[in-house]
């Protein structure tokens, strides 16, 4: 992986605190040039524009999601791999929290340019979540069932942890969880198992 200059950190770490705040349509260059410390020209040597900026910034977040599914998926089989998952995503976004709402705001969008770029590592996320419940499901499950059961997953951890950062922030960890798993693992496991937590 390349290293990044300060310069370009700085201006990374403004667009996302000025894009959780504002949303990427309610954020200027000059904000974000304000805000990082650094000359306008700076910030468009670094970036074409601000598309360009907040998709390094979106795709790079997404990314990272995607690594840290595929760990925990890896790290354990059968449902404890999906409470890992769930746990592992929940982390992340409590880790992330301005990027975690970015990405609420624009993962299912389909108006933006970084639009199929951000589909592809959507899709990469998703499908880690596919891989760890396809051994799961029973054999009768329609085909086409399958990705949207990831999806939904995938979907409820990320607004869970949105809303559980938001608005009940005490609640640990743990309890999220189990909370998650619990509505998202009907016919998966048994009740009990669902809510052991980690």
């Amino acid at each position: 992986m390349p290293r990044v200059s300060a310069t370009k950190q700085s201006i990374l770490a403004a667009a996302l605190e000025l894009g959780a705040l504002h949303g990427i349509s309610g954020t200027t260059m000059d904000e974000v040039s304000e805000r990082a410390g650094v000359a306008k020209g700076s910030v468009y040597y670094n970036f074409a524009s601000k598309d360009k900026l907040f998709e390094e910034l979106l795709t790079a977040g997404v990314s990272s999601l995607s690594g840290t599914l595929r760990d925990a998926r890896q790290s354990a089989g059968g449902f404890a791999g999906i409470e890992g998952m769930v746990t592992s995503m929940l982390a992340l976004i409590a880790d992330n929290r301005s990027l975690a709402r970015l990405m609420a705001a624009e993962i299912f969008r389909t108006d933006r340019p970084w639009q199929e770029s951000m589909g592809v590592l959507r899709r990469e996320a998703i499908s880690e979540f596919e891989a760890a419940l396809a051994p799961l499901v029973p054999a009768a499950t329609p085909p086409g069932s399958l990705p949207l059961m990831a999806a939904g997953m995938f979907g409820a951890t990320l607004m869970a942890g949105l809303e559980w950062l938001i608005f009940s922030p005490e609640t640990p960890l743990n309890e999220v969880s189990a909370a998650v798993l619990f509505t998202v693992s009907g016919g998966l496991t048994a009740p009990d198992a669902a809510t052991s937590g980690p």
